[in-house]
C-alpha cells in the first residue's frame, strides 16, 4: 500500500458519521474541487496499530473497480491515522425506503436490486465476501447507480479447513447458517442479505428484525419455516438447533399475499436467494439470470431513479 498523498491535499469539513473505529467526514479535494468522503480510521484503537480489518478494506477496495462498488479515490496517514479518501455519496437506500414522502415502483426496486447484485457478483468473481449487506451500506451516487460500500468486515473465500467467526452481518440480514454458528460459509451468506433487502424495498418496513440474536433466529423461522434434515442434511447437528421451534415453511399463496405487488418471478427470486440450505441457494449469476429482470417492466435508468428530498 502506497501512501503518496497527505492531509494538506484534502479539507474535511463536516462530519457525517461516527463508528467503533472510524469517523468519516464530508471533504473536497483541493486541486479539483471534487466532493470527497474521508473515513479517518483510528489506529490508536488497535494495541499494534492498525487492525487487519482496515488494511483488508483499502486492499479490496483498490482491486474492485466497479460501477456498483464504491470508488477508494485515495489514502493517507495523519496524525497516526489511516484515512481512506472515497467518492462522496449523498444517500443511502435505507434513507430511501424510510423516506415515506419518496414514492417508488417496482420498475425502481428492479433497477436497485440488478445494481447490488451486479456489484455483489464481482466481489465474488473476486473471491471477495463482503459479509455486511443492509440498506444503509448501499449508498446512491448523484447519477442514481447504486455502490457497496463498508468493505470492514469484508474477507477473501476461506478455504475448507479455515475455521471463519459467524458474528458478522448485521442481524436482520443475517443468514441461518450464521445464526446457528456455522464455522465454515460461503458467499451464499451476502445472497441472503441481499434477498432480505429486496424484501424491505418490496414491503417498506424491516422484512426479519430480530430483537436480539435469540430472537432473530425465532423470527427467521416464524417467517420462512424451519430447516430440517430432510431439505438441509446435517442441519439439526448444529447445537442450538434442538432449542428451536419447527415452523412451516410459509405456501407460495402465503408469500403472494406478503408481497402483494411481486410478479410470480419476483417471489421466485426471492425464494431463490433465502433457501435455507446455503448449498441450494441461488448464487449472484442465478439471480442475475432470473426471469424477473427480464419480464416488463425494466428497470428504470439509474438517473431516473427516485432521490433524495432536500
Amino acid at each position: 500500500m502506497t501512501l503518496k498523498s497527505t492531509v494538506d491535499d484534502y479539507t474535511k469539513e463536516k462530519k457525517a458519521g461516527e463508528g467503533t473505529y472510524a469517523v468519516v467526514y464530508l471533504g473536497t479535494k483541493k486541486s479539483t474541487g471534487r466532493s470527497i468522503a474521508v473515513k479517518e480510521i483510528k489506529t490508536s484503537q488497535f494495541k499494534d496499530g492498525l487492525d487487519m480489518s482496515a488494511l483488508r478494506e483499502v486492499k479490496f477496495l483498490q482491486e474492485l473497480k466497479h460501477v456498483n462498488v464504491i470508488e477508494l479515490v485515495d489514502v493517507f496517514m495523519a496524525n497516526d491515522n489511516l484515512n481512506l479518501v472515497l467518492e462522496f455519496l449523498p444517500a443511502d437506500l435505507e434513507i430511501i425506503i424510510k423516506d415515506t414522502s419518496i414514492m417508488f415502483s417496482p420498475a425502481d426496486i428492479k433497477s436497485w436490486i440488478l445494481m447490488t447484485l451486479r456489484g455483489v457478483h464481482h466481489c465474488h468473481r473476486n473471491f471477495i465476501l463482503h459479509r455486511d449487506l443492509k440498506p444503509n451500506n448501499l449508498l446512491l451516487a448523484p447519477d442514481g447507480q447504486l455502490k457497496i460500500a463498508d468493505f470492514g468486515l469484508a474477507r477473501l473465500m476461506a478455504s475448507p479447513q479455515e475455521i471463519l467467526t459467524s458474528n458478522v452481518v448485521t442481524r436482520w440480514y443475517r443468514a441461518p447458517e450464521l445464526l446457528f454458528g456455522a464455522k465454515h460459509y460461503t458467499s451464499a451468506v451476502d445472497i441472503w442479505s441481499v434477498g432480505v433487502i429486496f424484501a424491505e424495498l418490496m414491503l417498506r418496513i424491516p422484512y426479519l428484525p430480530g430483537k436480539d440474536d435469540v430472537d432473530q433466529i425465532n423470527v427467521t423461522f416464524r417467517a420462512l419455516g424451519t430447516p430440517t434434515d430432510a431439505d438441509w442434511p446435517e442441519v439439526s447437528s448444529f447445537s442450538n438447533y434442538n432449542k428451536i421451534q419447527i415452523y412451516p415453511p410459509p405456501s407460495r399463496e402465503e408469500l403472494r399475499r406478503r408481497f402483494i405487488a411481486a410478479t410470480e418471478n419476483a417471489l421466485e427470486l426471492i425464494s431463490g436467494m433465502m433457501i435455507m440450505n446455503p448449498k441450494k441457494r441461488w448464487d449472484a449469476v442465478k439471480c442475475l439470470q432470473s426471469q424477473y429482470f427480464q419480464e416488463l417492466p425494466e428497470p428504470t435508468l439509474p438517473q431516473d431513479l427516485p432521490k433524495l428530498n432536500k
